[in-house]
């Protein structure tokens, strides 16, 4: 495929089936967004080598986010595909979610509990994994606000949400399973000396 076609040089783009909007359009936002997700997915992998994790901690999560990539780039043609074409375009189905929970809920049991608000940080991969969780987010709020108007897959809403819950989740059992404490969110009142109710 040739990388420049210049069709795009009149502020247009091509949906799959044809069709051409403004570059601008809420549909070509969210699927950009989650473009971008994936992105930063790819530069939470890119850090693995760096986190501290042990080899067997380190491919499994990496093993996790590659699928992760591969289910993004179908959501983002789903999202460009809104109407049937002639070709088939794979579509984000339940079986794309279910996995997301089940990751879920592995490595929630595998941490302590949360108890405390906590500041994105720790290990280079779980601040990278961090970053991807508000970009999943804003794709999802882009998304949401595409199906105020046009018909979207209520899957792809259920994946994007799951997804920023689960990358949220890999953040802190990387930074538990690298032994590095996640990042605890201090009120500034207590910073400045106040008792800790914690501490009785």
């Amino acid at each position: 495929m040739k990388i420049y076609t210049r069709t795009g040089d009149d502020g247009t783009t091509g949906l799959f089936g044809g069709d051409r909007v403004a570059k601008s359009h809420p549909r070509i936002h969210a699927y950009g967004t989650v473009d971008e997700t994936n992105a930063a997915v790819g530069l939470a992998r890119a850090f693995l080598p760096m986190s501290g994790l042990g080899e067997d901690d380190r491919e499994r999560l990496d093993g996790l986010l590659m699928q992760i990539q591969h289910d993004l780039f179908v959501l983002g043609g789903d999202l460009a595909s809104p109407h049937a074409t002639r070709y088939p375009v794979p579509r984000v189905e339940p079986g794309h979610v279910e996995p997301l929970e089940q990751a879920i809920d592995a490595m929630d049991g595998e941490i302590e509990p949360l108890k405390h608000f906590i500041l994105p940080g720790g290990t280079a991969a779980a601040a990278a994994l961090h970053v991807a969780r508000t970009v999943a987010r804003r794709a999802e709020r882009l998304t949401v606000e595409t199906g105020a108007h046009e018909q979207v897959s209520e899957h792809v809403v259920h994946y994007l949400n799951r997804l920023s819950d689960l990358l949220f989740t890999a953040a802190r059992w990387a930074n538990a399973r690298a032994g590095v404490e996640d990042v605890k969110w201090v009120p500034i009142e207590r910073k400045r000396g106040a008792p800790d109710p914690e501490d009785g």
